[in-house]
């Protein structure tokens, strides 16, 4: 048995589950989830279409992990597009299937057990950085993201000692929970540490096309920029589970430093991940496409500008930068109030500290909630109202 799964945490969702038990929401009441990051705008019929059309001749054969030319050169000319960075198809780009999985894969492959190695990450943060790092016999170091560090890891509260144990950096731009951005500056000097300390910098980009405003910059955007365009120490991941609402084919893509691709694509090929026929076809339609993507950002940004008005009247809450999460801090017990949404009106949403680790300085998510904006703008807006009214009932 490996010992390391003694050492996981039960998952956000397991513990929100072990909340609600024994509470019944109103009978009859329409349930809203706006508790879990799964899309549920309308995904886009022709890749859907794509998809159906691929199904009958990809059950006849094995997908490869390397994945058809065709979806590497569709990924490689969308990071040409939106990043204005060139990635080689053939060395520098792998698909796989959804972030989550190529996140987790990767760890497995850079991290050797034994050396007692660290892997950062930020805090709050997905829970496949820890979970992937502890799998790995590596041990994981938090990074707190608050106000004071403009909701990015906070560098400076790490020691010199175990910067030189690095293996990984995990960093999350757009962030999640926060929807925090990094700017070049701070690219910059997470570029630095990495050479300075010889680590590996896993960029989890997934929401890099949900913002309001202005295009999150990307890892591999500031490598070019500054004429690191072999991206040495570099792999950044997407996904078309958020971009383009198809959370259920589970189709994504990491790309960079090709001597870490060459790596991976190794331990991929024996791992037996390899993305299905139809997937792949389906996935070239998707990064071919961005008109369906500036549709889905203008919903977004619809729910923003609905939502965060009512919720402004009880706590404190911003349009984050990225991202389709709001995170604000509320003056009640999380789990209490989360309990009680429930149980009055049937809304779920996901207390903050489900997503964090408490440290020395304290727990970064502490009277912090996750409202993910999934759900359609009524649902959402009906939502809202009744965070506002329990909030007011709660005073």
């Amino acid at each position: 048995m490996n010992t390391h799964i003694d050492k996981l945490y039960p998952y956000p969702f397991e513990r929100l589950d072990q909340l609600f038990t024994g509470v019944q929401p109103p009978t009859g009441s329409k349930p809203i989830s706006l508790s879990i990051g799964e899309p549920r705008h309308t995904p886009p019929g022709f890749v859907l279409e794509a998809f159906n059309k691929a199904l009958a001749d990809g059950a006849a054969r094995y997908p490869v992990a390397k994945g058809l030319s065709e979806l590497r050169e569709a990924c490689s000319d969308w990071v040409q597009r939106r990043y204005a960075a060139q990635i080689c198809p053939n060395t520098e780009v792998l698909p796989v299937n959804g972030t989550r999985e190529g996140l987790f894969a990767l760890v497995q492959t850079l991290v050797t057990p034994g050396d007692k190695p660290v892997v950062l990450m930020p805090n709050p943060f997905y829970q496949i950085y820890e979970g992937a790092t502890l799998l790995a016999g590596a041990e994981p170091v938090y990074l707190d993201t608050t106000a004071a560090t403009d909701y990015l890891p906070d560098l400076d509260s790490v020691s010199e000692e175990t910067w030189k144990r690095s293996a990984l950096f995990f960093v999350c731009s757009p962030g999640n929970p926060t929807g925090a951005v990094m700017d070049e500056t701070y690219w910059q000097r997470v570029l630095e540490l990495a050479d300075r300390y010889d680590f590996v910098i896993a960029a989890d980009e997934c929401y890099a096309d949900i913002y309001p405003e202005k295009a999150p910059v990307g890892l591999l955007e500031v490598c070019t920029k500054i004429g690191r365009t072999d991206f040495k120490r570099c792999i950044a991941f997407h996904s078309l589970s958020k971009r383009s609402n198809v959370p259920g084919i589970r189709s994504g893509f990491v790309a960079g430093d090709r001597d870490l691709m060459k790596r991976f694509l190794a331990y991929r090929t024996y791992h037996g991940c390899a993305m299905p026929f139809a997937t792949q076809i389906a996935s070239v339609a998707a990064w071919n496409d961005d008109a369906h993507v500036a549709e889905n950002c203008k919903l977004y940004g619809k729910k923003f500008a609905q939502v965060t008005p009512i919720l402004k009247e009880v706590f404190e809450v911003d349009i984050p930068a990225a991202s389709f999460y709001l995170w604000p801090l509320i003056p009640y017990d999380t789990e209490e109030f989360t309990r009680r949404l429930y149980e009055s009106a049937n809304v779920i949403i996901l207390p903050g500290s489900y997503l964090s680790r408490t440290g020395p300085a304290g727990d970064p998510a502490a009277g912090r909630l996750r409202i993910s904006l999934v759900a359609s703008v009524e649902d959402c807006v009906t939502a809202a109202h009744a965070m506002r009214d329990l909030a007011i009932a709660m005073r």
